[in-house]
């Protein structure tokens, strides 16, 4: 114990003396971090290396170090304080109470999708990335030049209209609620279960889908449809719950958001979809609410959560050429190979 303290206070006096050096070599224009009195602040700090509850402070005092040491206009000056304050910041760092050693990790959730992305896909997984976004943020841009420049393939209505072939069903009776193709149709609103049918059409549909409601039945085999080309091929998915559908069935894959300020959104679609300011912002909020309905029912999380993506995106911040280059890296993490049979 006498040696982790000693330890401790010659970390403390290497603080507090890199403290002076950048203020003398600032001059008075900028004020010290530790104005206490010499051994009564390096014993401060090291009573905050002994608590992890405290450790914020140390963190925050050590940033303001560092700040003003970046200020410093003689570079060779600055270039060996700098090296302090790194070897300072490593050793900080290593303490059992530091900051940073309480993970914010979720075991459970970390199950499937590991926080360790270099673990994500196994040898002979499939590459998948699932995108959700909002109508207006160029999430579908986004999706379609990532899968161009990551040379895999790119599923959004065709996955529907597969499924509607395997059905045998006739997609103008069926509302693609996933998908932003239909988006102007004045009919359609917020509920996924909307629709009126008559009692024979209602026992019609009971029969024909095995009990199941035609929307209940396409979702389902939508399922079983992302759940085999998952298996078999590498691809981008936008929307149509492939989060949800993929980690239900345990197999691995990357989860996207992308959204923007309500605001830009409404300008993007005026000029896209060529309409006035009142029917962007209306179409938007059905849009969303549509949307929303749809994951929330289908997944029994929230549409846009950030606890149920592994990155959010707003492409307002990156651009459509960004928002790709971000998500590319984010591939790269997993140091990702493609089975060897996937060419």
């Amino acid at each position: 114990m006498k040696q982790h303290r000693e330890e401790r206070i010659a970390l403390a006096t290497r603080i507090y003396e890199l403290d002076g050096e950048v203020y003398r070599c600032l001059g008075s224009n900028l004020g010290r971090v530790f104005t206490g009195k010499r051994d009564a602040t390096i014993e401060e700090l090291a009573r905050l290396m002994c608590s992890s509850e405290k450790s914020h402070y140390l963190r925050s005092e050590l940033a303001l170090i560092s700040n003003m040491a970046r200020t410093i206009q003689d570079k060779p000056t600055r270039a060996r304080l700098m090296r302090e304050y790194d070897s300072i910041l490593q050793e900080v760092e290593s303490l059992p109470t530091s900051f940073g050693r309480v993970d914010i990790l979720d075991e459970q959730m970390a199950s499937l999708n590991a926080a360790s992305l270099s673990d994500r896909f196994g040898k002979g997984d499939h590459l998948v990335i699932c995108i959700g976004r909002t109508y207006g943020s160029a999430g579908t841009d986004i999706g379609f030049a990532l899968a161009d420049a990551l040379h895999i393939n790119y599923y959004d209505t065709e996955i529907f209209t597969e499924v509607l072939e395997r059905l045998e069903a006739e997609q103008d009776h069926v509302t693609d609620f996933v998908s932003f193709s239909h988006e102007k149709n004045p009919n359609v609103t917020g509920d996924i279960h909307d629709r009126k049918m008559t009692l024979k059409q209602r026992i019609r549909e009971f029969s024909r889908y095995h009990g199941l409601s035609k929307r209940d039945a396409i979702f389902f085999n939508e399922s079983d449809l992302l759940c085999e080309k998952a298996r078999t091929e590498d691809f981008i998915i936008m929307g149509r719950c492939g989060d949800r559908i993929l980690s239900h069935n345990g197999i691995p894959h990357l989860s996207v958001f992308i959204t923007a300020p309500f605001e830009k959104r409404v300008q993007r679609i005026m000029a896209t979809d060529d309409l006035t300011e009142k029917q962007a912002r209306k179409l938007l909020k059905t849009l969303d609410r549509r949307h929303g309905s749809y994951y929330n029912f289908y997944t029994g999380r929230r549409w846009g959560d950030p606890n149920s993506y592994d990155l959010c995106i707003n492409s307002a911040s990156y651009g459509i050429e960004g928002s790709v280059e971000l998500i590319k890296r984010m591939v790269d993490r997993q140091s990702y190979k493609k089975p060897a049979s996937n060419k």
